[in-house]
């Protein structure tokens, strides 16, 4: 019993020994310290190679009037995005490289392991491959960029960023939504084209109509002077309904890309003041009461 509490207090007495000789080495010290130096330099170094390469980027994708090259700007500000991120990540995957490194990890093993990963990933994330395969062709066909207004899978709002995984849009209430790229079904553009303003105008069966149409027309020809978003001549289309107290007439006018509910609103303000200053009132239902005596003679009256 003596000798093993002997052999036990020997290989105590020799594992602390081992620790404290291991822990005191200034040279082992000087070892990790060195490599968290390098480590935290990496990462720093990195960090300002990310800023300096998207500033770059930046200043390239810039829009310049005037230049010979001459691209859409939402085009420009989808593949500025794109090369940010697609940068970012190389170099930090350039950064865990190095790190892995300085830790004394084979990177020959690492990379060979890394490509077999990255081919059983490939099999078993068909979503991911779909994804980003799905992100190519949106930006390669140019289905839609940053900036525009567009309707994804029955929500609507402004492209905020296209990545080669998800879309990002932000509807005109604020909420952000985010749609994995290969789960786009169905895309609906309103940025591309110029947009149909349709404003229609309830006057009452009183007015003559040729003398509404004139008014009206006459207003459009201002608000085509003054409203900037309108391109198009305006185009009075006539009587559009017949109502219980008005007459409805229509008309149309093409306008820049998704303004048109802009447009329409500032022409409805528009004819509505220029109807009150030519003393012609706005339509409203009329209600004829009748009792006694007349009642009783539009009765016989409406059975003779």
């Amino acid at each position: 019993m003596k000798e093993e509490l002997v052999k036990q207090g020997n290989w105590l007495e020799m594992l602390y020994e081992k620790t404290f000789d291991y822990v005191s080495d200034p040279e082992m010290w000087l070892r990790i310290g060195l490599t968290l130096l390098q480590i935290i330099l990496i990462v720093f170094l990195s960090k300002i190679v990310v800023t300096i390469v998207k500033a770059a980027v930046n200043r390239i994708f810039q829009h310049r009037q005037g230049s010979k090259l001459q691209m859409e700007q939402r085009r420009v500000d989808t593949l500025r995005v794109l090369v940010n991120n697609v940068t970012s990540y190389a170099i930090y995957f350039l950064a865990i490289l190095l790190i892995l490194q300085q830790l004394g990890v084979d990177l020959r093993p690492v990379l060979v392991s890394a490509g077999v990963l990255g081919l059983a990933v490939g099999f078993g994330a068909q979503s991911l491959v779909r994804d980003v395969i799905t992100g190519f062709f949106i930006i390669f066909e140019d289905q839609f960029a940053v900036g525009d207004f567009v309707t994804i899978n029955n929500m609507t709002g402004t492209v905020q960023e296209i990545g080669l995984r998800i879309t990002r849009i932000r509807s005109w209430t604020g909420e952000v939504h985010i749609f994995p790229n290969g789960t786009i079904t169905h895309v609906t553009n309103f940025s591309l084209h110029n947009t149909l303003a349709v404003v229609d105008v309830s006057v009452p069966y009183e007015e003559d109509l040729g003398r509404m149409e004139r008014i009206i027309m006459e207003t459009m020809k201002q608000a085509q002077a003054n409203v900037e978003e309108i391109v198009g001549e305006p185009q009075f289309l006539g009587v559009q309904a017949l109502g219980p107290s008005e007459v409805t007439m229509r008309l149309t006018v093409e306008c820049k890309p998704n303004t048109h509910h802009g447009v329409s609103r500032k022409l409805r303000a528009m004819i509505r003041q220029e109807l009150s200053r030519q003393g012609i009132e706005i339509p409203y239902p009329r209600v004829v009461t009748m009792t006694g005596r007349g009642f009783d003679q539009g009765k016989k009256q409406a059975e003779s």
